[in-house]
């Protein structure tokens, strides 16, 4: 154990060394503002005050009870810092731009500047951070006893001490005076607080360094290595089956609302940010300081879990671990490591809190009432400081009450987290707020209004466990035994841990209701201007006000205002003797608009309005200016989709230029195999006609039959000549669209009997059968006779070439469909691959068949001709597993002829 005469002598010289810490940040910053004092660094430290002695303690027991999921309250935090960039830069510049004072001026000043919706987030927040201050105050009075307990090795055992008020009474006195004298010196909120927030950086440290020094010692000390610790680790701690859930994910999300929506979180992120580099550095050392706090936790945990009793208190292994080790040096630093991070979090939130029960509570009731002190700029300052410190003192002492009326129940036990879920309240606000033009402050009112009820009915209340307000009946039966209004399963919803129970209903009403009322009402032109101010703050600064809000006011009564508040030096500031004299009576907008400004400073936005709005004889809104303001962002998004359609039309342009480039590479590489298949295909009668020829002229002596012979080859392969070079001009003439064909009308029928004569000497020669089906009768085409007899003549005689079957054999038949007339040419051959289908209609192109006859040119042809007379030439798989050639073409009444003169293919 530690003496207590030593325990308080290092409390109080430590809080002497905070007490010099704080006077010299305060000479420094008003030497040198932007000295180090404003540096990233301290900024991110004064972030620090996230963790507080429920983290330092409570870390440790959430570990030893939960296993892994004491880590969702550094993840969540983790999450908003480094994944959250956009949001908290856009945040901060909005506070610093508009120079907010707290959560609750913010929310208020976004939706027209409103007082009761300024002073309702003010209830919230002060109804969930006191019970947090009653934590902070439990486990300063509980580490105190626990160091300097009489008999060490009980109490490392866990015995249960009563809680000592008397100590909590002196340490909440003791705050309240540290808090009064850093933060509550002068009323402008929007001076940083640079003595405080240096106090609060070394008291990062020190909490940081006791950790890590505890951390160490139990690793190497107690264990020897660090391997050991987590091979002796109980199986239940490091089980992740049940740790990943609703829950996790819950405790993530409360987490990190609650780094923003703290009050004190927003007043050393917000409020004390002076540049956009300190929240960038903060984005990344923040997480990092989040990550050593964290280091040990589990390792203290094991080692308390291994080598302590049965029944020990596991939020208080930091302190007893040393104590049942003899380790009072450790234990001392332990001891002042939950000191400062509960002493750093009461500061802070006390001075957050008091500014915004001044400013939301206080001054709008001072005004309504008429009680603000008529003489001397003086008196009202004095008021208005009065208010802040009572508000300190009301805050601090708010909290010994709940610790007080608690203190002997678990009620506090999970205070931290249901604090966490009532300040994330103000979540769906601050987003919309920052994002949604349409957002209204009505929607703002109920949603947080319903948010408040819920998350006190189904958490804050049952937590008592029926010893404040709630009877145990209501929460184990519902209100008059209304099961389905119990408050563990609201609306029937069984199940469910009642922290992700609350944290569903209260947030999605809470959504619900400022989404919906927000989209069945609308803004007032304040509530506009101002979206379109906080919206577009990258962009917009506050002098857009000056054109879209026209105020008058007389000059004297507006100076009167700013003595008041401000005090007479300051106004001399803002009033020049030109404005101030006689000549200038009525004052100008951009005078009204600053002194506004400045009054805001110290008393908050609603405040502010309010008390400028009692001397303004006129104020107007130019409605075509707030139209024009909030129509750029409709311009922008226009502007934004018009970019779109224009990329997509590139985009849809240049896959266009793709496809025609690969077209003209296929049609250059076409080229070249057409020329290459002309040439061979020319080349191959040339030289036999040319080889016979020299034959002829070289030998005198051949005998006449060898001869005839000659000639009849050379003949023969001139009239193959003939006929490919016949049919590269007609393929050519007909993709060309000339010349002209003379179009009659005939049967179709008479063209295929002639092309079936033709072909019947070639069948009888080649052994192939040519059948006929069945035939259509009185059909009527218009077109070129011959033509359409040619492309019968190529299909025919192709089957009985190609037709390698035993028993080959050709079928051609012909219907009538409707108005269209169908032959078909049907071989049981072998037959075309579907992937060779169309190939075979390409110039040159033959099927796969070990013989080839011709120059590949017919079917070619034969589809030009096709499409030129405006039917189709088509082919498919015959029924009995050979080639099947479709010819359709449009009977000569079955509509608009075509014109085969002018076609164009």
């Amino acid at each position: 154990m530690l003496h207590p005469n030593l325990v308080v002598a290092a409390c109080l010289a430590y809080v002497a060394i905070l007490f010099g810490v704080a006077f010299a940040g305060d000479r420094r910053a008003r030497k040198d503002p932007t000295g180090w004092l404003s540096s990233p660094l301290v900024y991110t430290l004064s972030i620090s005050i996230y963790c507080t002695s429920w983290t330092f303690f409570g870390a440790v027991g959430s570990a030893a009870n939960s296993g892994m999921e004491f880590a969702t309250i550094y993840l969540g935090p983790t999450i908003v810092f480094a994944g959250w960039w956009v949001f908290l830069r856009k945040l901060v510049t909005v506070g610093r731009v508009h120079h907010t004072t707290s959560v609750a001026d913010l929310i208020s000043a976004r939706f027209g500047k409103n007082p009761a919706l300024g002073a309702l987030v003010t209830l919230i927040a002060l109804v969930a951070t006191a019970p947090y201050i009653a934590l902070q105050l439990k486990a300063l009075s509980a580490s105190f006893q626990v160091v300097t307990f009489p008999a060490g090795a009980v109490a490392a055992a866990g015995t249960s001490l009563a809680p000592d008020y008397l100590i909590a009474f002196w340490l909440a006195a003791g705050l309240c005076v540290f808090s009064i004298v850093f933060g509550v010196r002068n009323i402008d909120v929007n001076e940083r607080h640079h003595g405080v927030i240096a106090a609060i950086a070394v008291e990062a440290v020190v909490k940081l360094a006791a950790l890590l020094a505890i951390g160490l010692w139990v690793v190497i000390g107690l264990a020897g290595m660090p391997a050991e610790i987590f091979a002796n680790a109980p199986v239940s701690l490091l089980n992740s089956e049940e740790t990943f859930g609703a829950r996790w994910v819950t405790l993530c999300f409360l987490a990190g609302a609650a780094v923003i929506c703290l009050p004190r979180q927003f007043q050393v992120t917000v409020v004390e940010n002076s540049s956009e580099s300190q929240i960038r550095t903060a984005s990344w050392l923040f997480p990092l300081y989040l990550f050593l706090t964290c280091l040990f936790v589990l390792p203290i945990a094991i080692a308390g879990l291994n080598r302590l009793p049965v029944g020990s208190n596991p939020d208080l292994y930091v302190l007893t671990l040393p104590l049942a080790a003899d380790q009072n040096a450790i234990a001392l630093l332990a001891f002042l490591g939950g000191f400062s991070s509960a002493t750093s979090m009461v500061i802070v939130s006390s001075i957050a809190l008091s500014t915004m029960i001044s400013n939301h509570i206080v001054m709008p009731l001072a005004l309504r009432f008429s009680i603000l002190p008529a003489a001397g700029a003086q008196n009202l300052r004095r008021f208005i400081l009065g208010a802040r410190r009572l508000s300190v003192i009301f805050i601090v002492f708010l909290g010994f009450l709940y610790f007080r009326l608690s203190g002997t129940s678990d009620a506090l036990a999970a205070i931290g987290l249901i604090s966490f879920c009532g300040v994330a309240q103000f979540l769906p606000s601050l987003v919309g707020g920052l994002y949604w033009r349409s957002a209204t402050h009505g929607g703002a009112i109920a949603g947080l209004a319903a948010g408040f009820l819920v998350w006190s009915y189904t958490l804050f209340l049952p937590s008592f466990e029926g010893f404040f307000l709630m009877p145990a009946g209501v929460i184990e039966h519902g209100p008059f035994g209304l099961a389905w209004l119990k408050p563990y399963e609201l609306f029937g919803l069984t199940g469910f841990d009642p922290l992700v129970h609350a944290t569903f209903w209260s947030i999605g009403i809470n959504v619900a209701l400022f989404a919906g009322v927000s989209l069945l009402s609308e803004p007032t032109p304040l509530a506009r201007l101002q979206s379109t101010l906080f919206i577009d703050v990258f962009r917009r600064q506050t002098e857009s006000e000056l054109r879209v809000i026209r105020r008058t006011a007389r000059v004297a009564e507006l100076r009167q205002i700013a003595d008041r508040i401000l005090g007479p030096a300051e106004a001399n500031e803002l009033f020049d003797p030109g404005e101030a004299g006689e000549r200038a009576v009525i004052a100008s907008d951009e005078l009204i608009t600053e002194v506004e400004q400045r009054l805001a400073a110290n008393i908050g936005a609603a405040s502010a309005r309010s008390l400028v709005s009692r001397v303004v004889t006129s104020e107007t809104i130019s409605v075509e200016e707030l139209k024009r303001l909030a129509g750029e962002a409709e311009q922008i998004r226009a502007y934004s989709t018009e970019l779109e359609r224009k990329s997509r039309q590139i985009e849809a342009t240049a896959a266009e230029l793709a496809r025609a480039n690969r077209r003209l590479r296929e049609v250059d590489s076409q080229k070249d195999e057409f020329l290459s298949q002309v040439s061979h295909e020319v080349r191959t009668p040339m030289t036999s006609i040319r080889s016979f020829s020299d034959i002829l002229l070289q030998n005198r002596d051949i005998e006449e039959a060898e001869k005839l012979r000659f000639l009849g080859i050379i003949q023969n392969e001139s009239l193959r000549l003939t006929r490919l070079l016949d049919g590269i001009l007609d393929l050519n003439q007909m993709e060309s669209g000339g010349p002209a064909w003379e179009g009659t009308s005939f049967d179709p029928e008479t063209a295929l009997d002639q092309a079936m004569e033709s072909c019947e000497a070639l069948a009888r020669t080649a052994g192939v059968a040519l059948k006929r089906a069945s035939r259509a009768r009185k059909a009527l085409v218009y077109g070129d006779r011959d033509r359409f007899a040619q492309v019968f003549i190529n299909l025919i005689s192709n089957a009985i070439k190609y037709n390698t079957s035993r028993e080959p054999t050709v079928t051609v038949s012909s219907v009538l469909r409707m108005d269209v007339y169908e032959a078909r040419i049907a071989d049981n051959g072998p037959g075309i691959p579907e992937h060779e289908r169309e190939r075979i209609f390409v110039k040159f192109a033959r099927g796969p068949m070990p013989k080839q006859f011709g120059a590949g040119l017919g079917l070619a042809i034969s589809r030009q001709i096709m499409e030129r007379l405006g039917g189709s030439l088509s082919i498919a798989a015959g029924k009995s597993g050979g080639a099947e050639f479709i010819v359709q073409l449009a009977t000569a009444n079955g509509g608009a002829r075509p014109d085969i003169r002018t076609r164009k293919l």
